[in-house]
């Protein structure tokens, strides 16, 4: 059989190649390591590169913002060009792969490759204790539909039928805890799943830019998500060519772990009719996987035709990435020169610009000089662990480069003949055996607190000598050695357990008391003992009484030299927040909102020694700073921006670039009692800002300017599309009444404010239907209009089981975040 012409169309091709494959070839194919089939012309293929924002786990390229910094930007025309840029530089480590590895310099024997990128993360974000919080985008299913939309525009590019890469979307549905993720049955009501949880999936589904999506590990409503029966009713029916491809694992765990099934082939046979079609279970062992598809077959538990059905999709997925007509491909031309190019790593300095947001500004504290052409006189301190360092999370690629933030500052103001100092607010320790057979150090130690995973709070000690972490090392990680160069990798072996030594808990670490160094690692929670003969430190103690016994004693008190500091310098820059690998990441859920212990004391010491400091929070998610936004003069939030960090925070700091970042998430008060992490009730429990009426640090949307704006003539009107469907066309004038040019993000919400069963407690309090950026020079004004169509404003009808426009009164807000309303008008909808 030959492969269908190459300048066929994709659905041809696939057609054609799954007619040419034999049953046990089809079979082959379920696996998401496809075997090559020499007869046909095909190669080997795998399902799967990490793209979520920026190439990972190949070797160095461009490193954007986390998802969540993408979300803050409200951006959707910078987002499209990210995804763009990630998709671009996917194809040269596919196509270029020799010169790509070589410029990358990490790996001795090349990584395969894919064109199927797992990305993006739409979960909407609920919970901001969520351990993947940096992955998402919004707390909003619209917001986060439009930026993924955008994202795999990006990805997929702009040719009618070849594209650049196939984009999959994660996780459906319901997923948004790490704490028994694989076996957590999540209750959603049905209004919250088809108002809520669907929506962040249906838009870029339907925009036509997605070629797949991941079922997530969760169960829903009883049922394990790799056999939920809306995987056909409602995505198939949105895209019926969607390749569905599994989460690592997880087909297994459908027997394993969740107990649903007694057998694994009763378990994929159920997948494979629930429309799986591609099955990521063994790593790269794809027999178990075929035997079960094999023997399920044999049973009458699935049909050749079942068979068929994935396969075509997997098929289509493929001829999609241009792989079956590479001369009709337009996308061959691109090589390894477009890595981390100049264009991307302007890029990537927009994009970290565009998603910093200022959260307060009391008196003009920001621009650090007082305007954008000024710069402060004398002395800046930075002060904190995250403020000499660029981080990097477990979906990054490797950094090209990275520009701290105090880099950013001293390239910023050395002109200005300020100098920048730096302090970690680390304390220096020795680390010593009791009994006098041995130390450790002097380390860099900080405290990184508590997770849900783990009660005992976590700590890192970076060498002083060599400026590498202590971690597990040599055969089977039995000994301890400061070799690593930050805490990584998907079992962090650079976390440690300061364990009281009669078992009641936590020691303080500090106070002089013996303790047991325990290690964190999952794979390892072996304590430390020293070994008489060699003095060295090992990870093979098994229980307490085996352990070596320690002291941790302070050399240099890291407050102390901060606030030193801090008193000497004219202001202060204060950058606190968290390290992506460590208590709040994939598999661990944070257990509260506040910052760690150590960094609430620096921060309130600095304070206390310098009032002239900006408090500058580099993290995946929200805090709960109450205290910090009473007292600090001026703070700002940016995600983990990638590369260009500290250039973008400098930038704003110093006043030459006008932040226009807005929050994609509610920063709830630590006052505020949140729902269980398990609780999906969006609406009976008050979550996001539709439903809650906690109390709030900062609102969703919430962002400030150096520049001012008015609204001005807010106006609607109802034009009708076809009987009984219709669009609300809405504008407003917004005026910069400022000498400053500035973005300003236009924010259109909705809420009902009359009406036939309005109930205040269902009832959304407003809901985002638009948002725009717009850039307004000073005295300028711009008009910016919405085109909002009815279904934007429908709900779930549980009596009906459809959605449908509540008729009544709706207010239409113009605003600048979700409790900012700036301009409204009223209309009669039904």
């Amino acid at each position: 059989m030959t492969p269908a012409p190459q300048g066929s169309a994709p659905e041809d091709q696939a057609a054609a190649l799954l007619a040419g494959l034999t049953v046990a070839e089809k079979l082959a194919f379920l696996h998401q390591h496809q075997p090559a089939v020499e007869r046909l012309g095909l190669a080997k293929f795998h399902t799967g590169c990490e793209a979520l924002h920026g190439v990972a786990w190949i070797g160095r390229a461009t490193v954007f913002p986390q998802a969540v910094g993408l979300g803050a930007s409200w951006d959707r025309d910078l987002v499209r060009r990210v995804g763009e840029a990630v998709s671009t530089e996917v194809r040269a480590f596919k196509q270029d792969t020799a010169n790509a590895l070589q410029l990358s310099g990490q790996f001795e024997k090349p990584p395969m490759v894919s064109l199927n990128v797992w990305a993006p993360v739409v979960n909407p974000l609920r919970d901001p204790r969520w351990g993947r919080n940096e992955e998402g985008y919004s707390e909003d299913p619209y917001a986060t539909a439009e930026i993924a939309t955008a994202y795999c525009g990006g990805l997929r590019g702009d040719h009618p039928t070849v594209w650049r890469t196939t984009p999959v979307l994660k996780h459906f549905l319901a997923y948004n805890t790490e704490t028994d993720r694989d076996i957590v049955d999540v209750q959603v009501p049905e209004r919250v799943l088809r108002d809520y949880e669907l929506e962040a999936f249906r838009g870029p589904i339907e925009a036509g830019v997605v070629a797949g999506v991941m079922p997530g590990y969760n169960l829903t409503n009883g049922v394990p998500n790799h056999v939920h029966p809306l995987i056909n009713e409602v995505l198939h029916a949105w895209d019926p060519e969607l390749a569905i491809c599994s989460d690592a694992q997880a087909p297994s765990n459908l027997v394993d772990r969740e107990k649903f099934f007694p057998t694994h082939v009763e378990s994929h046979a159920a997948a494979l009719k629930a429309g799986v079609d591609s099955y990521t279970d063994n790593s790269a062992d794809s027999q178990p996987t075929i035997d079960r598809f094999t023997e399920a077959l044999r049973l009458g538990l699935i049909t050749e035709a079942d068979v068929d059905t994935a396969v075509r999709r997997l098929l289509l997925l493929r001829a999609r990435g241009g792989e079956f007509a590479p001369e009709s491909d337009p996308y061959t031309g691109i090589h390894a020169d477009v890595i981390d190019c100049a264009q991307h790593r302007d890029l990537a300095r927009e994009a970290a610009l565009a998603q910093v947001v200022l959260l307060k500004n009391q008196d003009g504290a920001l621009p650090l000089g007082g305007s954008a052409a000024d710069a402060p006189a004398g002395r800046v301190a930075v002060i904190g662990h995250l403020g000499a360092r660029v981080l990097t999370d477990w979906y990054s690629g490797t950094l090209p480069y990275g520009v701290s933030i105090a880099d950013g500052l001293r390239a910023e103001l050395t002109a200005h003949n300020t100098e920048v100092v730096a302090a970690d607010g680390a304390d220096l320790v020795v680390l010593r055996a009791t009994d006098g057979i041995g130390e450790f150090g002097p380390f860099r130690h900080q405290d990184w607190g508590t997770s849900v995973q783990c009660p005992l709070p976590v700590h890192t000690l970076q060498s002083v000598e060599n400026d590498k972490y202590l971690t597990l090392t040599g055969a089977g990680d039995l000994e301890i050695e400061a070799q690593a160069d930050a805490p990584d990798g998907w079992f962090v072996k650079e976390l440690w357990e300061f364990e009281a030594v009669t078992g009641d808990g936590a020691a303080e670490g500090l106070a002089g008391e013996p303790l047991l160094l325990r290690s964190n690692a999952p794979h390892s929670r072996k304590y430390a003992r020293i070994d008489r003969a060699t003095g060295r430190l090992l990870a093979d103690a098994e229980s307490p009484a085996e352990a070596s016994r320690f002291v941790l004693e302070p050399i240099e008190s890291g407050i102390h030299e901060a606030c030193e500091l801090a008193a000497g310098a004219d202001r202060v820059v204060l950058v606190l927040g968290n390290d992506p690998h460590i208590n709040g990441r994939e598999t661990v859920d944070r257990d509260g909102l506040a910052l760690p212990p150590q960094q609430e004391r620096l921060l309130h010491a600095v304070l206390a020694a310098n009032p002239k400091t900006v408090l500058v929070l580099v993290s995946s998610y929200p805090y709960a700073i109450d205290r910090a936004a009473e007292h600090v003069p001026a703070i700002l939030w940016t995600s983990h921006a990638g590369q260009e960090l500290g250039t973008a925070v400098a930038r704003v700091l110093t006043g030459r670039h006008n932040p226009s970042g807005r929050l994609p998430q509610t920063w709830y008060s630590g006052d505020a009692e949140l729902p269980a992490r398990a609780d999906y009730d969006v609406i009976g429990s008050g979550w996001t800002y539709r439903y809650s009426r906690r109390e709030h640090v900062f609102p969703f949307g919430h962002g400030l300017s150096y520049a001012t704006f008015e609204y001005r003539s807010p106006a609607a009107t109802v034009r009708e599309n076809t009987p009984g469907a219709f669009t609300v066309a809405a504008e407003v004038s917004v005026a910069n009444t400022s000498d400053v040019p500035g973005h300003e993000v236009v924010q259109l919400y909705a809420r009902r404010v009359a009406g036939q069963d309005l109930d205040p407690e269902q009832e959304p309090l407003r809901v985002l239907v638009d948002f725009e950026r717009v850039l307004v020079g000073p005295g300028e004004s711009r008009t910016v209009t919405f085109e909002v169509p009815q279904e934007r404003l429908e709900q779930w009808s549980v009596e009906k089981s459809e959605k449908l426009l509540p008729s009544g009164e709706y207010e239409f807000e113009f605003s600048r975040s979700s409790e900012e309303p700036a301009a409204t008008v009223r209309l009669e909808l039904s």
